[in-house]
């Protein structure tokens, strides 16, 4: 077997008259935060610096999250490979991302396909309401392919000094001392040995998983499972003229034909627009929803043409374990995909980058080695910044997606410009905003009055049907 073997590891091992102050039998992760009332880890005293040499940081996966890492870790002062297999990636994914994003990741506008400032949501019997009335003249939904966007940021990685390479992580060795390599089993595709590609090992001290929801990272570390989605998407390139109407317009359709649990989406992008829906509770239905996705379109798709198809697992909720020791999961490895949203690039880049920085941080710019403790920062801080928009969209869909007549008040919700106003500004610049008690309170009272006026549509025609 070859192998690929990075600089020795001299200044790993501490030495004799240095101290480490732990706490013993600590879980080697955290998922929930009611944990940590009852865990309490502290850093080491003098972690050990490394002679000669930087910190080494692996990278799996090429994604948003993996790009996002890879930049901030190369830019830090570390010495940085990314691996991932599917240069051309095209996840199966809507492709929105919020207008904070374009901001904080410095994303050029060239390879946004639309800005989206209008959408409609059309319920399950096919009322549309039209959102977007609140939205100021600057703010929109971003549209992206992400082979496109993955590309660009795992070239940006590579610019900021990171070794991109291309290959199919295997498999990893841990460590059997808390001062020796992780020990990266992976296939080498560099054009010349063809499709088999060359198999390799690699040795770092600290490893980042963004290898997404089937991650092979989590695996090795016993990270445990979650529950997920099927996402299913056909790319249709339609005439130019339907192609106008989806300019800057998204649809989401709910209903029991196009997802028990889920929404369908009619996305546009640069030349064609993206069809899809996505479910937990019937994957083996998947065909069955995008079909009927496709016919509540069918109008405004009609002569279109099927140039891609696409379908993945999409996480459900965070894995149990999301750190061990010197490894930590980020993106879809991690499990961070929004419920009733399913949004997932946003929270995929944003985590990669503070795991990344939580490394820098504590090796202080590439000059020490890290512990669990430093890694254990990241997600301390994800959770406080993040687990409260995970929580409000989890209760939003348990309430509204359970059936046609909470999804008929949905949409009929929708059409509120305070409803509008909340969500948009908690989706374009990632925070629970706060509201108005007294709107609070109206919006309490017509929601309420949407369910009984849905529920009552429902009877009727099922007396009808009889």
């Amino acid at each position: 077997m070859a192998s690929f073997t990075l600089k020795s590891f001299t200044g790993l091992r501490q030495s004799s008259t240095e101290q480490t102050n732990f706490i013993s039998n600590v879980p080697s992760s955290l998922s929930l935060p009611q944990r940590r009332t009852s865990l309490r880890v502290t850093a080491s005293r003098a972690s050990p610096n490394l002679a000669n040499r930087k910190l080494r940081v692996a990278v799996i996966g090429g994604g948003p999250a993996g790009g996002a890492a890879a930049e901030t870790l190369a830019q830090g002062g570390i010495e940085t490979i990314l691996i991932e297999r599917k240069m051309d990636n095209c996840k199966p994914c809507g492709g929105a991302i919020p207008l904070c994003m374009v901001g904080e990741f410095n994303l050029p506008l060239d390879i946004i396909d639309r800005r989206v400032t209008k959408m409609k949501m059309i319920s399950p019997s096919n009322i549309a309401v039209d959102i977007g009335r609140t939205l100021k003249e600057h703010e929109y939904i971003g549209m992206v392919r992400r082979e496109v966007l993955d590309q660009y940021l795992r070239e940006r990685a590579e610019k900021s000094g990171a070794t991109v390479i291309n290959g199919l992580f295997l498999k990893m060795d841990l460590p059997e001392n808390w001062d020796t390599p992780y020990v990266l089993h992976y296939t080498e595709y560099d054009g010349k040995t063809g499709a088999t590609g060359q198999k390799k090992t690699m040795e770092v001290d600290a490893v980042i998983g963004a290898d997404g929801a089937n991650s092979r990272v989590a695996k090795s570390i016993g990270a445990g499972d979650y529950d997920y989605a099927i996402a299913f998407q056909e790319r249709i390139r339609i005439p130019d003229d339907k192609m106008t109407y989806y300019e800057d317009l998204a649809e989401m359709y709910v209903g029991d034909d196009v997802s028990p649990d889920f929404y369908g989406w009619v996305f546009p992008k640069c030349d064609h627009v993206a069809v899809g829906t996505g479910t937990v509770t019937h994957k083996g239905d998947i065909k069955k929803f995008q079909l009927a996705t496709r016919n509540r379109a069918k109008d405004k798709i009609l002569g279109g043409k099927i140039i891609r198809v696409e379908a993945h697992p999409i996480p459900e909720h965070p894995r149990p374990r999301r750190l061990s020791k010197r490894v930590a999961l980020v993106g879809d490895a991690a499990g961070y995909v929004t419920k009733c949203s399913g949004e997932g690039i946003y929270f995929a880049a944003k985590s990669g980058r503070m795991c990344a920085e939580a490394i820098v941080e504590g090796s202080q710019n590439g000059k020490k080695m890290i512990d669990e403790s430093d890694l254990r920062k990241y997600l301390e801080k994800w959770d406080k910044t993040y687990l409260p928009t995970y929580r409000v969209l989890d209760v939003l869909q348990k309430v509204f997606y359970r059936s046609n007549p909470a999804r008929e008040a949905f949409v009929e919700m929708c059409g509120d410009e305070y409803v509008q106003k909340m969500t948009f500004d908690s989706y374009l610049y990632k925070r629970v905003a706060p509201g108005s008690p007294l709107e609070d309170l109206k919006l309490a009272v017509n929601t309420i009055g949407s369910v009984f006026r849905a529920n009552a549509l429902r009877r009727e025609i099922e007396k009808l049907n009889v």
